[in-house]
């Protein structure tokens, strides 16, 4: 009797024992929440309060341009002035807007065309410093002072350039999407080299896409006006 009521009474203070273990080594108890679990919980709570605070800090930083010396432009409208084919245009847009856009809404210069809108054709390319650039994917504030050249701006005192007069020769278009994009790509290749091989024209309208397949054309046309130019 003796040990059967010692073994009875004892069995309370082993049960707390064995849930006090298992709280010890990880196991979940009647709650479900060990000390373990606890402590990572406490842990990943005060890394993401030091995180949070840390990108707070961050954001206020950039959000801050002065710091840097950048400009704040937008979020609504804003003005600006671009230098387009040698003449300075005051106008109002908003950040996002891209050159191609500015050009042909704000300021009427619909040479410039807009096919693919992801800057895969080339067909909106105008020149930035003489250096082509496909305008649907420039913003008209990353212009702003840069020279800016348009096929508008090719033309000799209202005449047409002498490429833009060996396409027509040539028959070097056909939809004529693709001609003006074309024409200033050919064109800043001239300006950089005079005396270009078949090669040298395939390398500068690499990037132009022509659905009318008129290549061989458009190769022909710029290298007359470059053998021209010699013979001059």
């Amino acid at each position: 009797m003796s040990a059967d009521k010692t073994s009875h009474s004892d069995l309370p203070s082993i049960e707390r024992e064995e849930q006090r273990s298992k709280r010890v080594t990880g196991d979940p108890g009647r709650n479900g929440i060990t000390r373990r679990g606890f402590l990572k919980g406490a842990g990943l709570t005060a890394a993401g309060s030091t995180l949070l605070e840390g990108v707070h800090a961050f954001g206020s930083d950039v959000s801050d341009g002065s710091k840097h010396g950048v400009t704040e432009i937008g979020p609504g409208l804003t003005s600006i002035k671009l230098s387009v084919n040698g003449k300075e245009h005051a106008i109002e847009i908003e950040p996002r807007t891209t050159l191609a856009e500015a050009l042909r809404i704000q300021m009427g210069m619909t040479g410039t065309k807009v096919i693919c809108d992801r800057g895969t054709c080339s067909g909106c390319t105008v020149w930035l410093d003489k250096v082509p650039v496909n305008s649907c994917m420039t913003l008209a504030v990353d212009a702003i002072g840069h020279q800016v050249t348009t096929i508008e701006g090719l033309s000799v005192n209202g005449s047409p350039h002498p490429l833009q007069a060996a396409f027509v020769k040539h028959d070097a278009l056909q939809c004529g999407f693709c001609t003006p994009g074309m024409v200033m790509s050919c064109a800043a290749l001239l300006e950089k080299n005079p005396n270009p091989t078949t090669q040298d024209v395939r390398r500068a309208v690499a990037g132009n896409l022509c659905r009318c397949g008129t290549y061989p054309r458009i190769f022909s046309a710029t290298l007359e006006v470059a053998g021209n130019s010699r013979k001059a």
